[in-house]
């Protein structure tokens, strides 16, 4: 990556990294209990080609002030950070870049959304969720940071991440304080569902899916159904639920093809962190 710029979090935005060009083409949200230096070959790719916002997320890395925010709180603090430009999320990272999308239209040119939901609406499945989100917030305030992250890490959901794209010393510059209010405020079960609004959506949308991630494969298929022809579904071959990470060349090609195909205005970080 040809430079770096550190941004500071403040009361209204959160903590970023501005990587290879400036100004940037496109805004990189991670999944939780990871940092915005958790992406690998695949920020790379994507800092080396227009540029690259990476911003922590509330309650992680040095955003830790924000820990306490909502899905919808921390989709307000990432569009005053990012301004207008492609919006990138991951897990959790992609369910705050949905809700971006939906209430601040005019600043998302575009959305890649990599493993996403737009939450849980049967209250049995919701209320499941949630005893398990507070279980978690309550084992890790038990069990310590490490010890944590390893039962994390061990889950189905992440076996096929190689050993250098688990960023076991990086997720451990999060906080117990900060991941456990960021799973209790900002977990799966605390969204509200945004499947009845995915029809606001006014950009271009690309849903990327590992191909053994089956569950997200499901639930890709129905947010492009609800956002309408705007939004396509492209697999990942050889990935599972974190593709950009599995598969950092084939899912990085596949955003930069989707956003060669879609105008992209880009923000100079400067003009958003004022403070």
């Amino acid at each position: 990556m040809s430079s770096e710029l550190s941004l500071d979090a403040t009361t209204t935005s959160l903590a970023a990294r501005s990587l290879g060009s400036s100004p940037y083409a496109r805004v990189f949200v991670h999944g939780f209990a990871q940092t915005s230096r958790c992406m690998g070959p695949f920020g790379d790719l994507l800092a080396e080609s227009d540029g690259l916002l990476a911003v922590d997320a509330p309650g992680h890395g040095r955003s830790l002030e924000h820990g306490e925010a909502s899905i919808a709180q921390g989709a307000e603090l990432l569009c005053a950070t990012a301004g207008r430009t492609q919006y990138i999320g991951y897990s959790m990272g992609g369910r705050i870049s949905l809700q971006a999308a939906i209430t601040h239209p005019e600043l998302v040119s575009s959305l890649v959304l990599i493993g996403a939901t737009a939450g849980i609406e049967d209250q049995q499945e919701l209320a499941q969720r949630r005893e398990w989100d507070y279980q978690q917030a309550e084992l890790l305030e038990q069990v310590g940071l490490d010890a944590f992250l390893q039962s994390w890490l061990d889950q189905p959901l992440f076996v096929g991440l190689p050993e250098g794209a688990r960023f076991e010393t990086e997720r451990k510059t999060n906080t117990v304080e900060g991941l456990a209010a960021s799973l209790r405020s900002a977990g799966t079960s605390s969204m509200s569902p945004l499947w009845d609004r995915l029809h606001l959506i006014q950009c271009p949308v690309l849903v990327l899916t590992g191909e053994r991630d089956t569950r997200y494969c499901e639930v890709a298929e129905r947010l492009v159904a609800g956002i309408g022809s705007a939004a396509t579904h492209e697999i990942i071959a050889g990935a599972g639920h974190a593709a950009h990470l599995e598969q950092p060349e084939a899912t990085a090609a596949a955003v930069l093809k989707f956003q060669d195909q879609t105008e992209a205005p880009i923000q100079s970080p400067t003009d958003n962190n004022n403070a």
